[in-house]
């Protein structure tokens, strides 16, 4: 019985609903995440909320907080889950080396009877133009292909991702080409919520210190709301940072990656647009379909006689030169 790609698939995906959701090898932490969010908001809507509806003097103001408390957490919960159970822009792998980037030389030592065996090589790099300027692109061995510009291959899902920013371990999936605009809204919400989640609990606090008369008979009589100021607080540090810093990068058009790897020098960015050009890119554009249809059946390759071991050149100069001389002669042996 033929099996489908989500089946075979060779990256550490984990893979529900028969391959319509793929998610992370540390998917588990994702349970993490969605108690981090969802149990301050309960501890909310539970005694806070409950507090603010004696201090109003008309319920519906108390009733219009917890609508939008409610609401737009589950706001946040969608962008999590659309963060964390899509393909982030995972390149296809080759199922064999790309063989018109094949060169042959005699790069192993010679055999038994004194010969030299003609052996397969690929160039580690080569180069692409991206709007007019020469970018050097990686081959990747794990996937047998030449990575597009901005794409690496992640260490976590054993996959090289496209537009590759970095590894989540709170959302448990690659950030790349078509879950990063998902991602900065869900951490820049997340931030949000921190805010208003803070907001309130201070005005709580504030109520209950005008009937009790000092801050500290206030924080003994709720408690709840001291604690979710604090909560917040620390929270708020890490996710509106976060923010903060994915701003930079979106108004730089650079990759958190491409920023720890070669930092704010001034050297030429040949993706950055200008910074309202960089926003529309990220917030303005339709995300692309995904390179891979997990659900499809694999079909059967016809067996081709490859090299059993293909290594990569790091020469340069003449020496490759005298492998391609040498090209034509290899063939007619």
């Amino acid at each position: 019985m033929a099996k489908r790609v989500y089946q075979v698939w060779k990256g550490r995906n984990i893979f529900f609903f028969k391959g319509r959701l793929m998610f992370g090898p540390d998917a588990r932490s994702l349970v993490i995440t969605f108690l981090l969010i969802v149990v301050p908001i309960v501890i909310f809507c539970t005694n806070v909320a409950r507090n603010l509806l004696h201090e109003f003097p008309t319920h519906n103001a108390v009733y219009v907080i917890l609508v939008v408390t409610i609401l737009f957490t589950i706001y946040v919960l969608v962008l999590l889950f659309l963060t964390s159970a899509r393909d982030p822009g995972i390149v296809p792998r080759n199922s064999h080396p790309p063989e018109e980037d094949t060169g042959y030389g005699f790069l192993d030592p010679v055999d038994a009877c004194g010969r030299h065996t003609p052996t397969p090589w690929f160039p580690r790099t080569k180069e692409v133009f991206v709007n007019g300027v020469p970018v050097k692109v990686k081959y990747c061995n794990t996937c047998m292909i030449y990575r597009p510009p901005r794409c690496s291959h992640c260490s976590v899902c054993d996959n090289c991702v496209e537009r590759f920013d970095h590894h989540c371990p709170w959302v448990g999936q690659c950030i790349g080409l078509r879950n990063y605009r998902d991602f900065f809204l869900f951490v820049s919400s997340s931030a949000l919520l921190c805010i208003f989640i803070f907001a309130m609990s201070a005005l709580n606090i504030k109520f209950v210190m005008d009937d009790h008369g000092t801050l500290w008979k206030a924080m003994k009589e709720s408690p709840a709301s001291v604690i979710l100021m604090v909560y917040s607080f620390i929270f708020l540090w890490f996710v509106g940072g976060l923010t903060c810093f994915h701003l930079y990068l979106i108004g730089r058009n650079q990759t958190t990656n491409e920023n720890f790897r070669y930092g704010a020098a001034n050297r030429q960015n040949v993706y950055d647009r200008g910074c309202f050009g960089n926003f529309r890119e990220v917030f303005c554009t339709k995300t692309k379909p995904s390179r891979n249809n997990f659900r499809a059946y694999v079909q059967e390759e016809m067996p081709m006689h490859i090299a059993p071991e293909v290594k990569i050149d790091d020469s340069e100069g003449d020496s490759r030169t005298k492998v391609q001389d040498n090209l034509e002669i290899d063939n007619d042996l």
